[in-house]
């Protein structure tokens, strides 16, 4: 009896290494499929991208190797490729933990992925529309008739890519709450009693996370705190 208890608990787990390893090539595949696309899209992407950084300021960006445009493109290919891949991932990877889930548990799981998902493109969107180019502009303010604007591509490219994913993590802070709250993890009014200690925490998180300049800092403070706000005004109601 205990032989066949072990034999039936060596083949659930046999099963499930290989239910996730097909999840994991499926996601591969997906990935190889796009990635072509992606490559060809890079550089009027990478285009764009200079184009809505830069307008209005006197900076002219530079490249400094042969190669550096190149491996830049490839580089912004990769992340296209994974944002373009992420939902079609997201559904493989639900769709293994699914059945180890009680029904409460999907739904409430399911809210947060949407939710997530869709704060995340939010703070990407929000990044490259509004807070980078007030960065860049504020930098290039600096620029006199002695003293000109000469920027390499790869760091304002990285600075961008870097910038745009920690926007998207920090657009994160009303989910954070919403699930605190939801959860019976805190109460409403402990969370709100903590308020000082949390603006303190999302300033000290943006001066870790951003660059070395004030303007950086309250960017992504200014606009992560007053999500939060929002998160918990929308959590006042909710019974654990």
């Amino acid at each position: 009896m205990h032989e066949n208890e072990q034999n039936s608990d060596e083949e659930n787990l046999i099963s499930h290494l290989e239910a996730l390893r097909n999840t994991l090539l499926r996601c591969l595949t997906a990935l190889g499929i796009i990635l072509p696309l992606t490559l060809f899209t890079s550089p009027h992407f990478l285009d764009w991208l200079i184009q809505k950084l830069i307008q209005d300021t006197p900076i002219t960006l530079n490249f400094f190797s042969p190669a550096e445009v190149f491996i830049l493109q490839i580089k912004l290919a990769l992340v296209l490729d994974l944002l373009l891949c992420f939902p079609y991932i997201a559904k493989q990877l639900w769709n293994f933990i699914l059945p180890a889930l009680y029904e409460n548990e999907k739904q409430f799981i399911k809210k947060i992925v949407l939710s997530s998902s869709s704060l995340f493109i939010l703070g990407v969107a929000f990044c490259i529309t509004f807070i980078l180019p007030l960065i860049i502009k504020f930098g290039a303010s600096f620029a006199t008739s002695e003293l000109k604007a000469t920027l390499g591509i790869s760091n304002i490219i990285g600075l961008s890519l870097w910038l745009s994913v920690i926007f998207g993590l920090m657009f994160q802070f009303p989910l954070i709450t919403y699930s605190l709250i939801k959860s019976g993890i805190c109460s409403y009014e402990t969370i709100k009693s903590k308020r000082p200690y949390i603006f303190t925490l999302i300033l000290i998180i943006a001066a870790i996370l951003t660059p070395p300049d004030v303007v950086s800092q309250l960017m992504l403070t200014i606009p992560t705190y007053a999500l939060f706000e929002i998160g918990l005004y929308f959590s006042k109601r909710i019974n654990p």
